[in-house]
């Protein structure tokens, strides 16, 4: 079973689904026993920014470090104020849902000499059914960019394959194949696949279908949808 670090970075191609994973990571491990910092780090697009969705976070007693124009009309790329404070947190567990491809990885790069001094996880979320990233190799160029403007290095890929309400066991199922794919051409491990906690059994009941390349199970992650489109 994967283990969740102190200090995690979530990143991936636009919309695949980093900002609710990310809200779903720092709700379960501060329920866990953690104390959680969640870090707004996308800057890049005004839409479905872990700070967007306060509700969730403050009820969970989640601290969050958010750019310094969250939650106004104004979209300007500004780092938070208070962001190297993440440095001098031992005693807390630190999320940062990092902006999509490399444009978001580059406010991250701004920090990247000071993540290096830490053991930290950088997560890379992959959805099959997201646009520009429905092939293998599509996937490992988008990591690729995202590694060379944020000066870190990907530590394992999570499978987040869905289809927002649409998700099914069948649709988790399809995605896999995909996702191993994409760890076996970046040399990293399948840490988890998300699963909408609705379908939890559903998938249970259908899990022997899939294994990695060397024989393991896979390890689902049940999730539950914070994130939702404005029409929603």
């Amino acid at each position: 079973v994967f283990q969740f670090g102190q200090f995690i970075i979530v990143c991936g191609h636009y919309g695949c689904g980093k900002t609710n994973l990310s809200l779903n990571l720092a709700v379960n491990l501060q329920k866990a026993g953690r104390k959680v910092t969640l870090v707004d780090l996308d800057l890049v697009n005004p839409y479905f920014r872990s700070s967007d969705f306060q509700e969730v976070i403050y009820s969970n007693q989640i601290e969050l470090i958010a750019p310094v124009f969250a939650h106004s009309n104004l979209d300007l790329p500004a780092l938070p104020v208070d962001l190297h404070r993440i440095f001098n947190m031992p005693d807390r567990t630190v999320i940062i849902d990092v902006g999509g491809d490399d444009a978001g990885a580059t406010a991250l790069g701004s920090i990247s000499q000071s993540i290096q001094q830490l053991p930290y996880q950088m997560l890379y979320v992959v959805n099959r059914n997201r646009n520009l990233t429905q092939e293998p190799a599509e996937a490992v160029e988008v990591l690729r960019e995202i590694e060379a403007k944020s000066h870190l290095r990907a530590t394992c890929v999570v499978n987040n394959t869905h289809l927002q309400h649409d998700t099914d066991a069948q649709v988790v199922e399809q995605g896999l194949p995909f996702a191993q794919a994409v760890a076996q051409a970046v040399g990293l491990p399948l840490a988890c696949t998300t699963v909408p906690a609705a379908a939890a059994r559903q998938v249970a009941d259908r899990e022997t279908t899939h294994r990695a390349p060397n024989g393991d199970r896979q390890t689902y992650y049940p999730v539950q949808v914070y994130v939702r489109t404005p029409w929603e």
